[in-house]
């Protein structure tokens, strides 16, 4: 595998597991695995074996394809200083992001308070939930626990809502445009949260 492959294996093992609540140390003994080990493919540092990545999957309940492709959406930020503005009639656009699929889209503007080193914790949301935000004033941190994105005014980023995530504000104050994407099925079947 190379080192591209990796790393897919590694967000696919780590996000299905925490979708399914399991531990590290869990998904190891459900594996049959070493927890070092496991840990190590999630790191994106092991070249599993395909014996390995079976145990994994029906560890997870999931086909071995589902480690081995790009599943749901990776984190994905646009910094303001890299926007391209596109002319159009009556102005220019940015474009931040597209999404297909089936579902419902709701669109917030979030008004946050100075959290420091307190983040503000949300609990996960149903399977395939993706978060799109752009932040209109102030500096932030958020995305998947344990991997947040720290973003500035005009800066945009989507990540997935359906593992535990975290916002954390820098600034006196700060502004989200938050757009939420729920698909009506699941990618993978999961139970809803």
């Amino acid at each position: 595998m190379t080192t591209d492959k990796f790393h897919l294996v590694a967000r696919n093992v780590r996000r299905l597991r925490r979708e399914r609540g399991h531990s590290q140390a869990e998904l190891a003994r459900r594996a049959g695995l070493a927890k070092q080990t496991l840990s190590s493919i999630e790191a994106g540092e092991a070249n599993p074996t395909v014996l390995t990545l079976t145990a994994i999957a029906d560890a997870l309940a999931v086909p071995v394809a589902h480690l081995l492709t790009e599943y749901g959406s990776p984190i994905l930020v646009r910094r303001s200083e890299d926007a391209v503005w596109s002319p159009g009639p009556g102005g220019e656009s940015r474009e931040l992001d597209q999404i297909y699929g089936f579902g419902y889209v709701r669109t917030s503007l979030i008004r946050y308070s100075r959290t420091g080193d307190t983040p503000v914790v949300h609990q996960r949301h149903r399977p395939g939930t993706l978060h799109h935000v752009y932040v209109m004033s102030g500096k932030v941190s958020l995305g998947p626990a344990g991997e947040e994105i720290t973003a500035s005014r005009g800066d945009f980023v989507r990540f997935p809502g359906d593992v535990p995530h975290a916002t954390s504000v820098w600034s006196e104050s700060a502004v989200l445009h938050m757009v939420t994407t729920v698909p009506q099925v699941s990618q993978i079947g999961t139970s809803a949260h």
